[in-house]
């Protein structure tokens, strides 16, 4: 965050934009891996069980469409067998992040999703599993095991604002299905952030991928389209927590931080080549389309620096770090500037 400071007392806000992004994106596609770990709690009655079954399914295709490798899914549910990898008991959950701990690299990322039906206040706000529940302050001890990778906590269940504030942190970002740990009815927030990444759904800047914002922006509009024609009172409003701060937004403003890091998170390899072969508008000068070959190069250096960090002295990585941010800022400012500051 130091260098961001930095960069901040010598950019405007937007040129930074660009610069937010590329942190968070922590190594290119093809090399970082997604671990995902998905959890059903306890259902309570067969309908909550097969709609969970049914969105942990529609995940797993959507993620492995996006690219993220079978082997690197496990799923964790009420019963054991079928598609199911074992019990989602708080101990199973445990045991799996140790395993997903060990076996990830310094800069992989950890995707973590829960549905179910939650309950309590606060850092004891719990989602409820077959046997002991699990707190938000005991899946924050668990994070512990993973100092360097980004880790992404998706918890649709009903009550889930109340993890918010326990998890938030460096690398950590946090989507709720709730705003708060009153709202406890059950929630349909999971149902359309899966629906978000089946056939890209969600890919609303259609660059061939979904990003995390847009599969959090998908499923609030999407929840807000399905209170409304029903005439529900609504029961549930998503939050987005992605800079640290544990102040969860419900609206991202496009051009905050938490809508930044969110921007530049993706699961998988899928659409990357579509990204690059978007990136330049049609009918650019060629001084506007050497300044996009120029970003697109130092995003990889940037990549490719992230990846080296941990065989690195961290002085030498943050000054390094901070050249390369440096003129990838730049850039994007004389990007902004010849397209008048429309993009």
């Amino acid at each position: 965050m130091s260098i961001m400071r930095r960069l901040l007392s010598r950019f405007p806000r937007a040129a930074l934009l660009a610069v937010s992004a590329c942190i968070a994106t922590a190594a290119p596609a093809a090399a970082q891996r997604t671990h995902v770990l998905i959890v059903s709690g306890i259902s309570g009655e067969p309908r909550f069980a097969e709609q969970w079954d049914a969105w942990a399914g529609s995940l797993v295709r959507g993620l492995e469409q996006a690219g993220v490798a079978g082997a690197d899914i496990i799923r964790l549910a009420e019963r054991a067998g079928g598609n199911v990898d074992g019990r989602a008991t708080k101990d199973a959950i445990s045991q799996q992040i140790i395993r997903i701990a060990a076996a990830a690299a310094a800069d992989d990322q950890v995707l973590l999703v829960f549905f179910g039906h939650g309950s309590g206040d606060g850092a004891d706000t719990r989602i409820n599993l077959p046997g002991p529940d699990l707190a938000a302050r005991e899946l924050g001890a668990m994070l512990l095991s993973f100092p360097t990778q980004r880790v992404i906590v998706v918890n649709a269940a009903s009550a889930s604002g109340g993890f918010v504030e326990p998890l938030a942190g460096e690398n950590r970002v946090i989507v709720t299905a709730t705003r708060s740990s009153g709202q406890d009815n059950e929630t349909v927030f999971g149902e359309h952030f899966v629906a978000a990444f089946n056939d890209r759904a969600g890919d609303t800047d259609k660059d061939g991928r979904v990003s995390l914002l847009e599969a959090f922006e998908y499923a609030r509009l999407e929840v807000e389209r399905a209170y409304s024609s029903t005439n529900r009172m609504r029961t549930e409003h998503a939050l987005l927590e992605a800079d640290g701060d544990g102040n969860g937004v419900a609206e991202p403003d496009s051009g905050g931080s938490d809508a930044a890091i969110a921007r530049g998170i993706f699961f998988g390899s899928g659409g990357a080549a579509a990204v690059t072969a978007e990136a330049v508008p049609a009918g650019a000068s060629t001084e506007l389309r050497a300044l996009y070959e120029k970003r697109t190069g130092l995003q990889s250096r940037i990549d490719a620096l992230r990846a080296r960090r941990a065989q690195m002295n961290a002085a030498q990585y943050e000054q390094e770090l901070e050249a390369l941010l440096v003129e990838l800022a730049t850039t994007s400012q004389a990007i902004r500037r010849i397209e008048g500051g429309t993009r």
